[in-house]
């Protein structure tokens, strides 16, 4: 197997400079994958030559160039486009040279229509072609014109990409784009297209360069993660690709997000269970407790085997925290089919749930669906459905209280922890820990170190641990993740550029890691 590095942008491509770099910042909106993508459209940029505006420039959206990553899924998602445009105008009217560019999900659908309506947009890209935004800016600059660039299928597999990594001790590891499924609400599988599997050895090779830079904890992304292997007909590959991943040496925490209930199989349990460095947790989407709905949905599974699901993974891991998504007010959903979704919520003891009122999206089989339920209706169930989950999930913390957990320290987590002198990160079943430190001198925990606590409180939401304040467990294990952070901290981190070379650097010692990906030849 051979390797070779994504060769920088020409000369002629590359951003003009003076005495200062051009800045860019990327915002993204909608799920883990959009996130992923936004790291590679940082890392092209930084090969391209640009800088990330610092934390106070993004904070005041000051930066020359601005790109907008959108999603597409709910009803919403074009105002919060629009309105972040709208608010850029100003700013791009003040900034000569300013250019804001638009890409992911909503790019993909409106295509041209988003310069129709916000003519000073000067790039718009979408989910099939991320490879192109540092080209179409240097294009949208040198022609004065808008540039809009939308293919119809996947051209560049994303994970060969550059990718500046805003974690050092965690990143996302995308093992499939697209998807197969036609649930009837779902505009996904039109935006992102048919599943694209990645092969094992490829994967793999991505998540060892990750703990090479210092990660222990990676997710393995997928529309529909679970079902990896269907595009080179192993049905087993997904269970066999976990075990290989928990298998790394120096990868301490492996997850993976969302499967699909249809496609969820026993020997995935099995390998959850038997493979330590995959963590008892579990986003099992719902949808909805009604197997008319499901039907209608085009889910294909039944309550009952959800519900089975669930009880054959906490046989196996009694600690697993399992979450999920609900749709309220589906077109059609009755009292009776709501209560249905009360019922499955309760036996299922959600740690969390992500709960959505229906949206209709154009494009969609649902979308032309005229049993449309009124607006006061939904919000009134939706409020049952979140009372119901708040109670369950508060329950379910309680259990909690009284146990030692092993807590990942993230970097931003905890908003108050400045208030409560604690530090945040997340317990091995994925549950947001707030921990207090221990009075006097102490080795203060980096993020990437992980600790031993014990809980003492517990909130709907989060746990707190407090236990160093009365003498109890705290134990701080320091890590090559605590490390890496260290070294980016100090701007001495020889590997932070992946070999993707010196155009990749952050220039200074707050930027995250930029991991320049092999692409393989095949034998």
């Amino acid at each position: 197997m051979s390797t070779t590095l994504p060769a920088p942008l020409p000369d002629a491509l590359a951003p003009e400079r003076g005495d200062v770099a051009r800045t860019y910042l990327v915002k993204t909106l909608g799920c883990q994958m959009n996130v992923h993508d936004s790291e590679h459209m940082a890392g092209m940029l930084e090969q391209a030559g640009y800088v990330a505006a610092s934390p106070v420039q993004a904070a005041a959206e000051d930066a020359d160039v601005i790109v907008i990553n959108t999603c597409a899924v709910r009803e919403n998602a074009a105002d919060k486009l629009y309105g972040n445009l709208g608010r850029l105008a100003a700013s791009k009217r003040a900034r000569p040279g300013m250019q804001i560019a638009v890409g992911g999900c909503l790019a993909q659908k409106d295509r041209a229509g988003i310069v129709d309506r916000a003519p000073w947009v000067d790039v718009v890209f979408g989910t099939h072609n991320l490879d192109v935004l540092p080209v179409l800016l240097e294009r949208a600059r040198h022609n004065a014109a808008a540039q809009v660039e939308i293919e119809e299928s996947l051209k560049v597999f994303p994970s060969t990409l550059p990718t500046r990594r805003e974690s050092v001790y965690a990143g996302w590891v995308s093992i499939s784009v697209g998807c197969n499924n036609t649930c009837t609400f779902c505009i996904v599988p039109h935006l992102r297209g048919k599943e694209r599997d990645r092969r094992p050895g490829e994967i793999l090779a991505e998540v060892e360069a990750l703990v090479s830079q210092g990660a222990i904890e990676v997710t393995l992304l997928g529309q529909n993660v679970n079902s990896y292997g269907v595009e080179f007909g192993d049905r087993g590959a997904f269970a066999r690709l976990l075990r290989a991943t928990g298998a790394i040496e120096g990868l301490e925490r492996v997850r993976f997000t969302s499967p699909h209930p249809a496609a969820f199989t026993d020997d995935v349990i099995e390998a959850m269970a038997q493979t330590p460095t995959v963590m008892p947790q579990l986003h099992m989407p719902l949808q909805s407790g009604s197997d008319r709905i499901l039907r209608a949905m085009r889910r294909s599974y039944r309550s009952d085997r959800f519900l089975g699901i669930l009880d054959r993974v906490r046989a196996a891991m009694p600690d697993a925290a399992i979450t999920t998504d609900i749709i309220v007010g589906f077109p059609g959903e009755t009292e009776e089919d709501f209560a249905e979704t009360l019922r499955v919520v309760e036996a299922s003891r959600f740690s969390s749930a992500f709960t959505f009122q229906y949206s209709p999206r154009p494009g969609t089989p649902a979308f032309d669906l005229t049993d449309e339920i009124p607006k006061a209706v939904v919000q009134e169930r939706f409020l049952r459905l979140t009372a119901l989950q708040d109670r369950i999930a508060h329950e379910e913390n309680q259990a909690q209280v009284g146990r030692t957990v092993e807590v990942l320290v993230a970097e931003a987590e905890g908003r108050k922890d400045d208030a409560t002198h604690r530090v945040t990160g997340r317990a091995a079943d994925n549950r947001l820990v707030h921990l207090a430190l221990p009075d006097g001198d102490v080795d203060v925990p980096r993020p990437g170190d992980l600790v031993s606590v014990t809980v003492t409180h517990a909130a709907p939401y989060h746990l707190v641990a407090d236990s160093a304040l009365t003498g109890g467990t705290f134990a701080v294990r320091r890590t090559a993740a605590g490390d890496a952070w260290d070294r980016r901290q100090s701007g001495q981190d020889e590997h932070s550029h992946g070999g993707a070379g010196d155009a990749c650097g952050t220039g200074g010692p707050a930027g995250p890691v930029v991991l320049g990906l092999p692409t393989f030849a095949r034998r």
